[in-house]
């Protein structure tokens, strides 16, 4: 059993972690560029050039967590996410700017969720999935805090002060990560126990096959999070609304994320991890169905925030949950490190393709592109809860 304390300060970590890293570019991206006069090409290219690092470095992440704990590697990423942040308020050269960027991925791949999940694997085996839904609620609102925050904070003082206070509000997340224990599971005797915690994948084609739609599922959805991550905003507004009414309508999207995640540490125990993946992979084109016609009705604008929120916020607790049942939970770290790698590579161009498509083709285009994504992600979930149903016993309880 994780300790209540330890899933409150990741929580809290997380929620300061998310803000003032991955959510940072959708919040002063336009500002950056304005200032800078760079293209979006150039200013969300080195958000792209943060999920690559984050890419590259994921199995080394996984397997530095499976051997030394989560205490250790996140402490050092909150430390490593300072100095980026601190890098990018200072940056006036493209080089700078890049480099600045490049730390943030290593610190976000050492600090975000996947991180906090694999640490908390280590802690509590295949019971830790309460602690991974519990972690989320918190982080779930990093947008809602800190876009409207870092907006507040550049209207009186400007992005790269706004950017330098993210650099210590990261540094205040140490102390939180140091209450991580470092012991490692150690199982529970009795055989009925460890009949329910079999992986439900075993053998080669079934660890493939696993592996795989595992793979497609976090990637599309993580494509979908860095695009709307660093576009929603501006997608908002040039369908029609203004930059205020743009920024609280997505501010809604942590709302989406913590509601859903609320409802799943509520009733999730009586809910298949694979049925609720799939869940949230049915209400995701849904969601950016609505978008579509935020410009001419506010409240469908507030259906596509709340929405995506919402299957964002329940695929960011399957990403932890799934490979506990699927997969053996002694190697969790550095199985599931290698597994994302293509969810951080690929998704590292969605900010620029994103960009480029709502530059030739406008603002809509970029809502099409993400429900044929959606649609993609929704079909490999489909083929993982065919292919994997839960033991007969567990399905009868």
């Amino acid at each position: 059993m994780i300790a209540r304390r330890v899933v409150i300060a990741l929580g809290l970590a997380q929620l300061i972690s998310w803000g003032a890293t991955y959510y940072l570019i959708g919040g002063f991206g336009e500002q950056i560029a304005a200032d800078l006069g760079w293209s979006r090409d150039i200013v969300y290219g080195g958000f792209a050039a943060a999920l690559l690092v984050m890419g590259v470095a994921s199995p080394l992440a996984g397997r530095w967590v499976d051997r030394s704990g989560g205490r250790q590697v996140m402490v050092a990423g909150a430390v490593i996410n300072a100095l980026g942040c601190a890098g990018l308020a200072v940056s006036h050269q493209i080089g700078s700017y890049f480099v600045s960027w490049i730390v943030l991925g290593l610190g976000m791949r050492l600090t975000l969720y996947d991180a906090a999940f694999a640490a908390l694997a280590r802690i509590g085996g295949p019971e830790a999935r309460r602690a991974m839904s519990g972690i989320t609620l918190l982080g779930g609102l990093a947008a809602t805090v800190f876009w409207p925050f870092g907006h507040m904070l550049s209207d009186h003082f400007g992005w790269r002060i706004a950017v330098l206070t993210y650099a210590g509000i990261a540094l205040l997340t140490i102390p939180l990560h140091l209450l991580i224990p470092n012991q490692r599971f150690a199982g529970a005797p009795g055989s009925a126990a460890a009949a329910s915690r079999q992986p439900r994948a075993v053998g080669r084609r079934q660890l493939a096959a696993a592996s795989g739609l595992y793979a497609v599922i976090m990637t599309g959805a993580n494509f979908l999070n860095a695009g709307m991550s660093a576009h929603m905003i501006a997608v908002l507004t040039g369908l029609g609304l203004t930059i205020t009414v743009a920024v609280w309508i997505a501010t809604l999207r942590g709302i989406g994320q913590s509601a859903a995640r609320l409802c799943e540490v509520l009733f999730g125990g009586r809910i298949d991890p694979l049925g609720l993946n799939l869940m949230a992979c049915l209400i995701m084109p849904l969601s950016f169905v609505a978008g579509l016609f935020s410009g001419s009705a506010r409240e469908m604008g507030i259906a596509f925030a709340l929405l995506y929120g919402a299957c964002n916020g329940i695929l960011t607790i399957t990403r932890g949950t799934l490979p506990l049942i699927l997969f053996d939970h002694r190697s969790y770290g550095t199985l599931v490190g290698r597994l994302i790698v293509p969810s951080f590579i690929l998704p590292a161009g969605a900010p620029l393709i994103y960009a480029i498509v709502i530059d030739r083709f406008g603002d809509a285009s970029a809502l099409y592109l993400s429900i044929g994504l959606a649609l993609m992600t929704l079909l490999a979930a489909i083929l993982l809860k065919l292919l994997f149903p839960p033991p007969l016993a567990a399905a009868k309880q």
